[in-house]
């Protein structure tokens, strides 16, 4: 006789020879017919309306003016800041120097528990690179790999975002087809973000920060 597991196990397999279903069509969704300004129009208006904040800039320099009025409105002079391509471009450590404000990466940390510790005591914000964002929902996302670790974005309370225009995309269904679809493998992890950091477990109560950042800014290029 065999085991409930054999039997799981049997049929698993059987499945996994069957031939995945056809994906339905796309409904003819609002959001697909928007041009580039009417796309981060709308990205604004749904990250806002989830007390995000958004900065529209025109390129590189006017984003480092940017993060040096956002960080000296809020006192920040210590940042993790994320070594992914956005970011990179921005050469944060010469802007860094420039303007008094420490820049602490995840490559400089050898140990992990240093790199834990730096991230969640040390750190006022965490400066990520948005690998896309989407704007049905105000939406950025982040693939995590040792370029963009997960805590840079989740540790600190104050999480800056650098989203490039040609990124953002109408609708979840483009993400997955456009960016997924052309990686030979999908990423393992890779997180939504909508707004700050919130939860309504505790008696029904929305409350933000609990469990990541209480603010989030997008610095939006293009």
């Amino acid at each position: 006789m065999k085991s409930a597991r054999e039997e799981i196990l049997k049929k698993l397999k059987a499945a996994g020879k069957k031939p995945a279903p056809p994906r339905p069509s796309m409904p003819a969704l609002n959001e697909l017919s928007l041009n580039e300004d009417e796309l981060a129009a709308k990205f604004i208006e749904e990250i806002t309306a989830q007390t995000g904040v958004v900065h529209r800039v025109q390129d590189k320099p006017d984003a480092r003016s940017t993060l040096t009025e956002i960080v000296q409105a809020e006192g920040i002079n210590t940042v993790m800041v994320s070594n992914d391509d956005v970011v990179t471009a921005l050469d944060l450590p010469a802007w860094g120097s420039e303007k008094d404000v420490k820049i602490l990466a995840p490559r400089d940390f050898n140990d992990r528990n240093r790199f834990i510790s730096a991230v969640f005591d040390e750190a006022q914000a965490g400066i990520t690179g948005a690998d896309f964002a989407i704007a049905e929902s105000g939406t950025i996302g982040l693939i995590h790999n040792k370029d963009q670790p997960r805590l840079t974005s989740l540790a600190p309370i104050h999480h800056i975002a650098i989203l490039l225009l040609d990124r953002l995309f109408p609708v979840y269904e483009n993400v997955t087809e456009t960016l997924f679809g052309q990686r030979e493998s999908v990423p393992n992890h890779f997180t939504f973000i909508t707004g700050p950091s919130m939860t309504a477990d505790i008696q029904a109560t929305p409350f933000k920060g609990m469990h990541g950042p209480r603010k989030l800014e997008v610095i939006l290029i293009g």
